[in-house]
């Protein structure tokens, strides 16, 4: 689905052809496929923070949530260019901890995270997280820039289970995401 508009008051953001969320406007926004409802709002919460959800985003969501390629994907937002990027890839052999110590301690970053277990039924599962790190080191700017973001990524991401919102590692510990799985 490909959106357009105007960010107003002074500029003017052309649509790239690897955007999932291309343009907006205060003002109107301007789609090219109105069917989709949930699109439609989530590019009215990107519009109000001005950020662009790249392509490459989705398509290794996608391929992390059916094909398990992946065990987590950490995104950023490059501020210059507005846009949320993927930043690391974790292979599906990578663990938790992996996924902990990617993450930088001055900076902030999202990531998911695809969490196998087994039930106490001996079933199977497997749940993806969402977590937004905003380590207490990191940039006010960064941490506002994230947290009014946050909400256009995770309806990109369809299908994520739990959110786990973390400002040091004891916050999203393997034991915070094992309680919330079960």
């Amino acid at each position: 689905m490909k959106f357009s508009g105007i960010f107003l008051p002074c500029s003017l953001y052309k649509a790239h052809h690897h955007s999932v969320l291309i343009t907006f406007s205060f003002k109107s926004l301007h789609f090219t496929d109105q069917t989709d409802s949930t699109a439609m709002a989530m590019a009215f919460k990107m519009a109000t923070t001005g950020m662009w959800v790249t392509d490459e985003c989705k398509n290794s969501f996608m391929e992390m949530k059916w094909k398990k390629v992946h065990r987590y994907i950490v995104f950023k937002i490059d501020e210059k260019s507005r846009l949320v990027t993927v930043d690391k890839v974790g292979g599906p052999g990578e663990s938790y901890d992996d996924l902990a110590a990617s993450l930088p301690t001055d900076d902030c970053r999202y990531a998911v995270f695809d969490f196998d277990f087994v039930t106490v039924d001996n079933c199977r599962k497997s749940k993806i997280f969402f977590i937004a790190w905003s380590p207490t080191a990191s940039r006010i700017r960064a941490k506002m820039l994230y947290a009014t973001s946050k909400d256009g990524l995770r309806r990109v991401l369809d299908g994520i289970s739990y959110e786990v919102q973390a400002t040091d590692p004891t916050e999203m510990g393997i034991d915070v995401i094992k309680d919330k799985a079960n």
